[in-house]
């Protein structure tokens, strides 16, 4: 057992940290990618979300002087067998609380892996190349490399309130919230376009209490795409860049009979135009570089550019 320096504590974080947490993600993004990528939306609903108990499954670090200078916590939106760790700490000062709390969440999985019903438990971390201290962690850990993703972004200047005029017999609609079979139909489009690649599945009322319980939602910014009349594929967004005054889209699906057809193109510019009017600066979208549709290349296309490039390492865990 790798123990914390001596004076070092340990405690289960609450919401009044949320602050001190931001500072801390701050300047370990600062660190690895040279700016942040964290909002202090996406740390409450880290420590809220579903499946996530802050009394149960979280840690924060504190050092001899008291100061905050780590945290780690699980994320499992659909309580399925596949937890992703994260273990954050203050650059420099904060590495000897890597192993410690890595060792402490990797113990908790084993619980959560007893409570979840699953034996045994798939755990995942993800790790920028330049972070070299956490990627040693992991491997000592005996976590092996699995995939790479890549968080895309676009810059947004008002040019893209212009949308270019989609392919023929391609249209795009603003979602309609509250008729539910449209979006029972738009939740089971992303659960069908996704289910080729490494997407946990998630059934529709466990999908819509996540959405639910977001802070906002602002639904014209989802949209579903036809061709010539036929639903082919969706895009729903997240408001989670918006404290930064940044469009996200969280997913973007298009049904198999549909790809390459510019249905996600024109789904993804209408979603920049729609951000743009809104005065947003830019958009981003993460993308699973292992996808097997290739959907980089479309990202691309659309003068998305990666702003970094983030490595997934994988172990499994015994139920406890």
């Amino acid at each position: 057992m790798n123990e914390f320096p001596e004076g070092w504590t340990t405690r289960r974080p609450t919401l009044d940290d949320i602050p001190a947490l931001l500072a801390l993600v701050h300047a370990s993004d600062l660190a690895a990618i040279g700016e942040p990528d964290f909002t202090a939306e996406e740390v409450r609903e880290a420590l809220t979300a579903p499946h996530t108990d802050m009394a149960r499954d979280c840690w924060v670090a504190l050092d001899a002087a008291g100061q905050l200078v780590g945290w780690a916590y699980p994320h499992n939106n659909t309580g399925g067998e596949r937890d992703f760790v994260e273990v954050y700490v203050w650059p420099d000062r904060g590495e000897p609380a890597l192993r410690p709390l890595l060792e402490l969440m990797l113990g908790r999985v084993a619980e959560r892996a007893r409570d979840f019903g699953y034996d045994p438990m798939t755990v995942r971390a993800g790790a920028i190349a330049t972070e070299k201290a956490w990627v040693a962690t992991l491997e000592a850990a005996g976590f092996t490399f699995l995939k790479r993703n890549a968080r895309m972004t676009i810059a947004l200047d008002g040019t893209e309130r212009v949308v270019p005029e989609p392919p023929a017999g391609v249209t795009v609609r603003p979602v309609r919230p509250d008729d539910d079979a449209e979006m029972r139909r738009f939740h089971a489009t992303i659960e069908e376009a996704f289910g080729d690649t490494d997407h946990p599945a998630t059934d529709y009322e466990t999908w819509r209490a996540q959405v639910t319980a977001a802070s906002s939602v602002a639904y014209d910014e989802w949209f579903v795409g036809e061709v010539d009349g036929q639903w082919a594929g969706v895009l729903q967004s997240s408001d989670q860049g918006a404290e930064d005054n940044g469009g996200w889209v969280k997913n973007l699906a298009v049904l198999g009979p549909y790809r390459r057809r510019g249905v996600g193109a024109a789904l993804l510019r209408r979603a920049f135009a729609v951000y743009g009017a809104k005065g947003r600066v830019e958009a981003g979208l993460g993308v699973d570089l292992a996808n097997p549709t290739q959907a980089a290349r479309l990202y691309y296309a659309v003068g998305m550019r990666p702003l970094y490039e983030a490595d997934v390492y994988q172990r499994t865990v015994a139920a406890a």
